[in-house]
């Protein structure tokens, strides 16, 4: 062994002008592929023996990632049959490693050049944006089983919310609609029951995902909480026998809109004491209190206080307990944050497959993390809902 392998280091040393170890780790596994080769077709290098089965014919170059660096390797080929190193998989460990690094880092929001950086830093060579796309699509197989799994038991609380995203459609970039369904089933626990992509606008699209949810088996929904979108709101009437609340940070917002910045304050603090009331009939009462204050003065302000009433105040019909949980879509607003966050760093998606990919995979990512934590809404209190809200908050179908 040392009379072959001293000549080895020689030769390599006094080549120069390279990096050594990786001039030495492509030689010796150089070597390697060729004594397996030999013992594959039972003789040497111009040797003639009758055990001979076929003869070389030539190399072909293949690259191996490894710590040192790429290596360019050159496996033997052969006239009849083939060769392949047992040390390279067609899938080698060190592609699935880096594959799986590539993947991690798109989810977490790293952008396309941080990511080539990366792949850089490993001793690689660099990656292409159509590279990474094409390396992320192994994602799909992992989210689009969390999104399609069926739903079961029932689910008391629904929240729907909408994120938007540009995306290039036929040449043009639009804007596509995120929406987003939690839920809260009667064990009181959390999960992330859907996600859907379409236009805004298009009332059969809101229509279209929630008949979706119900065919996977959503059911049992007594109370879903939303922004006030027309489209949205007709679904939820189509498809569930359920109270519809509109959410209370949206609603003020419209209502602001209404009122002169210098009296935001003013009015907002007036709104608010609505929702220190200690029951619903007092908060409806309250409610129209201020509405007619309001009006003499800031007359279309009243009149959507007379339209919303009882979409506002409808979460005031089940446990009181549950209430700091039910009057808006806050609690999935944090979920939307680290949505934005990530499809900030990719811009314009190329397609909507792509938003799918990554928004279900923080999805996915999240939903794991809740199942980890406590109850959302302890089983006491989720035993003592209201089953049957006052008809005052159901939607009209």
């Amino acid at each position: 062994m040392t009379d072959d392998t001293m000549p080895l280091l020689d030769a390599l040393l006094k080549r120069g002008g390279g990096d050594f170890m990786k001039d030495l780790a492509e030689e010796v596994l150089g070597r390697l592929m060729a004594y397996d080769v030999e013992g594959q077709i039972g003789a040497g290098h111009y040797e003639r023996s009758e055990e001979r089965t076929t003869q070389r014919n030539g190399y072909r170059h293949r690259a191996f990632d490894t710590r040192l660096g790429t290596l360019d390797l050159k496996i033997p080929k052969l006239r009849k049959g083939s060769y392949f190193p047992g040390f390279l998989e067609p899938r080698r460990t060190t592609e699935q490693a880096l594959v799986a690094v590539i993947q991690e880092a798109w989810i977490q929001g790293v952008s396309t050049r941080k990511v080539d950086d990366l792949v850089q830093a490993m001793g690689m060579s660099g990656i292409s944006k159509s590279q990474v796309s094409e390396l992320c699509k192994g994602i799909d197989v992992r989210v689009n089983s969390f999104l399609e799994r069926p739903i079961e038991g029932d689910w008391t609380y629904l929240w729907l919310d909408a994120t938007y995203l540009k995306v290039r459609e036929n040449g043009r970039i639009v804007s596509v609609a995120a929406i987003i369904a939690t839920g809260v089933n009667t064990d009181g626990r959390r999960e992330i029951l859907g996600l859907g992509l379409g236009p805004s606008e298009a009332a059969v699209f809101w229509l279209g995902f929630l008949r979706g949810l119900e065919k996977r088996g959503l059911k049992g929904v007594r109370l879903v909480i939303s922004d006030a979108h027309e489209g949205l709101k007709a679904a939820i009437a189509q498809v569930f026998r359920a109270t519809w609340q509109r959410c209370r940070v949206h609603f003020m917002r419209n209502a602001l809109a209404y009122v002169s910045k210098p009296e935001h304050q003013m009015v907002a603090a007036a709104i608010r004491t609505v929702f220190m009331q200690a029951d619903q009939a007092a908060a409806s009462q309250t409610w129209r209190k201020v509405a007619d204050q309001l009006r003499p003065r800031i007359r279309k302000l009243a009149e959507l206080m007379d339209e919303a009433e009882a979409d506002v105040i409808a979460f005031m019909a089940f446990p009181k307990s549950h209430w700091p949980k039910l009057h808006s879509t806050n609690p999935i607003e944090r979920l939307n944050k680290e949505v934005k966050r990530r499809a900030d760093v990719v811009g314009i998606f190329p397609n909507e497959d792509s938003i799918k990919r990554l928004v279900g995979a923080i999805l996915l990512e999240q939903n794991d993390e809740w199942q980890l934590q406590h109850r959302y809404m302890t089983l006491e209190t989720m035993a003592g809902r209201t089953d049957e809200p006052t008809a005052l908050t159901h939607i009209a179908a």
